[in-house]
């Protein structure tokens, strides 16, 4: 571990250069997480950052580190997103070149983001890990200064700017929540919280489905994992960082992961309570404030980023609903007879349900003289009133049955 790295006095340094080009993300404090989790819960939304997440701080702070020479030889990094366009930002105020390599999987958005910035932006491999290998390469054919996302302790002691911020909003924090993906932000939070309050505690939070730091710590080592398959595509990473890895260990208290389907939720939590949009990765911390076995302390989720391309929120927001039993399907089967699609629509008016979409199949049945199958989505007040829907067409002779997302039924309801 370098001692000599991460001190106070260059989080200090940090804070000041930073500032030259971040928006000031204050606190903000959640009546609706407070009452669901009985602490009090404050957001840091650097959803709200300049380029949209906070990345650029760590990027901004390490450029302004390099000498004219390697800042002149153009800048590389690999980065699922939120780090291009930090660096993009950061190059373009140095007038400095800059290539990104992003994943194939980069949601347009990030993409068009970034190269609005004036990078030159190159698209490699499935996941963060293969572009960076390829980034690797394209730095030492070229002369590039390779920018390291997150296995850097500059760019460490930039993202942990943000917790100079929180204690200065809110000193007598008891939890900081952050998201993990390689480690740099929780390196940098966690290090200069244990340097302002040991007493503070800071959790990562990871993808269930890529939890390299969770795996890392338990070995007691760096480890690889063999994928990771996450929506929260910031945090999509196979390897966390060598340097940063010590620091961890060293200041991290707990590690909190979280599967997919509980990210979706938190969306429709976040953006209904807050109007506020994060991506699948700042929504880690939101979702982990229900996993933690506490009452009564003050308590920071950092919402890293809200870089949410439209198809993907507007994935997030259906699958949401129904995961809320806010939207359901339901197939009923009706005489093929004038009359009956009214009577089944008059009754779940009086439920007031609201009817999004109608499928009615007379091909059901080889016999056109006995039953249509009728599918009908519709919106709910949440799983008691979609019970109550339920049991009020069963009552009259409907037999309902639900139809999963893959369009199966099911009489379990």
């Amino acid at each position: 571990m370098e001692e000599n790295k991460l001190t106070l006095e260059r989080f200090e340094e940090a804070t000041e250069i930073v500032h030259q080009v971040t928006h000031k993300t204050k606190l903000e404090y959640s009546d609706y997480f407070s009452h669901q989790t009985g602490n009090k819960v404050y957001l840091k939304p650097e959803n709200m950052q300049r380029t949209g997440a906070y990345k650029i701080r760590g990027a901004y702070y390490k450029i302004s580190c390099l000498t004219e020479e390697e800042r002149e030889r153009g800048l590389i990094t690999a980065s699922a997103g939120n780090h291009a366009q930090g660096v993009a930002f950061a190059a373009k105020a140095y007038g400095v070149k800059a290539t990104i390599v992003m994943p194939t999987t980069t949601p347009l958005m990030k993409v068009n983001r970034t190269k609005s910035y004036g990078a030159e932006v190159v698209l490699y491999g499935d996941v963060y890990d293969d572009s960076c290998a390829y980034a690797y390469q394209l730095a030492e054919e070229k002369g590039y200064t390779f920018i390291h996302p997150f296995d850097d302790l500059d760019v460490a002691t930039g993202q942990g700017t943000i917790a100079m911020e929180i204690f200065k909003d809110l000193p007598t924090v008891d939890i900081i929540l952050v998201p993990v993906g390689g480690g740099g932000l929780l390196t940098g939070i966690s290090t200069l919280t244990k340097l302002l309050n040991p007493k503070t505690q800071v959790i990562g939070v990871e993808p269930e489905a890529a939890a390299c730091m969770k795996a890392s710590l338990a070995e007691g080592h760096v480890v690889t994992l063999p994928s990771a398959k996450t929506i929260a595509d910031g945090t999509a990473v196979k390897t966390p960082g060598e340097k940063i890895f010590p620091y961890v260990q060293q200041n991290v208290d707990d590690i909190i992961t979280i599967p997919d389907e509980e990210l979706i939720v938190a969306f429709l939590d976040l953006m209904e309570n807050h109007k506020l949009i994060a991506e699948n990765s700042g929504l880690l911390t939101i979702a982990a404030l229900k996993h933690l076995d506490v009452k009564g302390k003050k308590i920071v989720s950092v919402i890293s980023g809200g870089n949410m391309d439209v198809i993907t929120m507007a994935s997030i927001v259906q699958h949401g609903l129904m995961a809320r039993d806010r939207v359901f399907t339901v197939s009923v089967l009706l005489p093929d007879k004038p009359g009956q699609l009214v009577r089944v629509a008059s009754l779940i008016a009086e439920k007031q349900a609201n009817v999004i979409s109608l499928e009615h199949n007379q091909f059901f049945s080889i016999n056109r003289n006995d039953l249509v199958e009728l599918r009908i989505t519709m919106e709910a007040f949440g799983t008691e009133h979609k019970r109550e829907i339920l049991q009020m067409l069963q009552d009259n002779g409907f037999n309902p049955k639900l139809v999963d997302r893959k369009g199966t039924t099911t009489s379990a309801w």
